[in-house]
């Protein structure tokens, strides 16, 4: 079943207001990785995770429709979801910034289809790009995971625009 329903009316309050009142939600922060054609490797911070099923496994996460790496990640077939650990706060900021290479000095692994997995994340999930799904000024990824694996420990936290743990 795919419904739409009609738009709900204009909201009364600005952009800003609801960013803010959205920062108050504490998520944890994910880095999601992939594989280009010529072998070279693409990153970002996202913290808009969430899994949507258990059978089959699914998992889902949004990106902005103005991202450069839109074109990369509705292309490609994998991506792995790298869920960060507490004291990895310093790789949400990297591949968070434009104008760097923020692979420089980060230690990875390959998965089986040859995408990067962050070394001490406390959770990472490789994905086949099952579907995507337009909403609003984002594009909703769902992807069905493939492979996963996990470390228990403390989990990087986003919430009211900074970076924390649970400690």
């Amino acid at each position: 079943m795919n419904t739409v329903s009609p738009r709900a009316p204009a909201p009364s309050f600005d952009t800003r207001h609801f960013r803010q009142a959205l920062g108050q939600f504490a998520t944890g922060v994910t880095v999601i990785t992939t594989r280009l054609a010529d072998g070279t490797f693409r990153g970002l911070t996202a913290s808009s995770f969430n899994s949507v099923s258990l059978e089959p496994p699914l998992v889902l996460w949004s990106l902005a429709n103005k991202a450069n790496s839109m074109p990369i990640f509705t292309g490609n077939s994998h991506y792995v979801i790298n869920v960060l650990a507490a004291d990895q706060a310093h790789l949400a900021t990297r591949f968070a910034t434009r104008g760097i290479d923020p692979w420089e000095g980060v230690e990875y692994e390959l998965s089986r289809t040859g995408h990067p997995i962050l070394k001490g994340a406390s959770a990472w999930f490789e994905c086949h790009n099952r579907s995507r799904y337009p909403e609003g000024d984002h594009v909703i990824f769902v992807g069905e995971v493939e492979l996963c694996e996990f470390s228990p420990c403390p989990p990087l936290i986003f919430h009211g625009g900074q970076f924390g743990n649970l400690g």
